[in-house]
């Protein structure tokens, strides 16, 4: 009996040391959950990636987009789709046949007919998936929103990057994305002394930054003289105090070099302006960290309709 009795306290301490080394498991990974970081969402990003909502047809960024690279998630960067998987399948949001191998969950909707996909890494709703309908042969549609997700271009180190303000930014864009050689344009920030400008921010004119572009060109089709032409040509680069309507000094004409190649050929056309008689305003300078505007200014006039109004092409040289 005592033999029993001494048998079933060692059963006991055992069964609660696992049971202790099993809350510690959880305690762990509810730590690594509640740590684990998120990039901050909009209330319009939040509405669909956090609440479960869907952006209307035919809206999203990455409808149409069939430039090669990688869709990661918004909220965490996880990489869930590659553009060889993306497919029109004219329904209004971004189709893909395949995820990237377990970035994607699988789990029933709230509807109890469908089945809703997440980030396996953070749980973000990107959409659902349907099967069987035949569009590849693969017979699989991710139908997503692409306010869940964020592109990643497939990097070239055959394309070059260069860097203007002129101006409202819609503009500037507007001119330079429709050049032959352009793989690319980005609006945003540069200049400034405040790290992660806000639009807001930049408006008011005391962050020093100015609303800038950046290009992405094919220097094989298209050399870094020609985008400064192109520079000069649309905007009244001899306007001291803004650009058109727009005053302030986030509107000021820059031209912001990369190297001293970049710095010469900048120069070489200014002094040729000057030569013409024009009061240059524009200022040549150093480039230096540029901050990525808010997605709804990016290729506004594309997405808006209208073209820009004070930018204007004017043949100079």
């Amino acid at each position: 009996m005592k033999k029993m009795f001494i048998y079933l306290l060692l059963l006991a301490n055992i069964v609660g040391a696992c049971a202790q080394n099993s809350n510690n498991n959880n305690n762990n990974n509810n730590r690594e959950n509640t740590m684990m970081k998120f990039n901050k969402l909009t209330k319009a990003e939040e509405a669909v990636i956090v609440n479960k909502g869907t952006e209307r047809p035919y809206t999203g960024e990455y409808l149409n987009t069939t430039e090669a690279g990688t869709y990661v998630c918004k909220r965490c960067d996880a990489p869930l789709y590659k553009s060889d998987d993306k497919f029109d399948a004219s329904c209004g949001w971004p189709a893909f046949d395949d995820e990237i191998e377990g970035s994607v969950k699988r789990v029933a909707d709230a509807d109890g007919m469908r089945t809703e996909i997440i980030c396996n890494n953070c749980g973000a709703h990107l959409g659902h998936v349907f099967l069987g309908e035949r569009f590849t042969d693969k017979n699989t549609r991710h139908c997503v929103n692409s306010i869940s997700l964020k592109f990643i271009p497939m990097k070239d180190d055959s394309f070059e990057k260069i860097y203007f303000s002129s101006g409202c930014f819609w503009g500037t864009e507007y001119y330079f994305m429709k050049a032959p050689g352009v793989v690319e344009t980005k609006v945003g920030y540069m200049g400034g002394h405040k790290e992660n400008p806000t639009y807001e921010e930049v408006i008011k004119g005391n962050t020093g930054h100015f609303e800038s572009i950046e290009v992405t060109y094919d220097p094989s089709v298209i050399t870094y003289g020609d985008l400064v032409r192109l520079f000069y040509e649309t905007h009244d680069f001899t306007q001291l105090n803004g650009q058109g309507p727009d005053i302030g000094p986030q509107y000021l004409s820059n031209i912001f070099y990369m190297d001293d190649e970049q710095k010469a050929i900048a120069e070489k056309y200014t002094n040729l302006l000057l030569k013409m008689g024009y009061e240059v305003a524009t200022m040549i300078v150093p480039a230096t960290k540029f901050w990525e505007a808010e997605d709804y200014h990016q290729q506004y006039y594309e997405k808006k309709g209208g073209s820009p109004y004070c930018h204007v092409y004017t043949k100079i040289f």
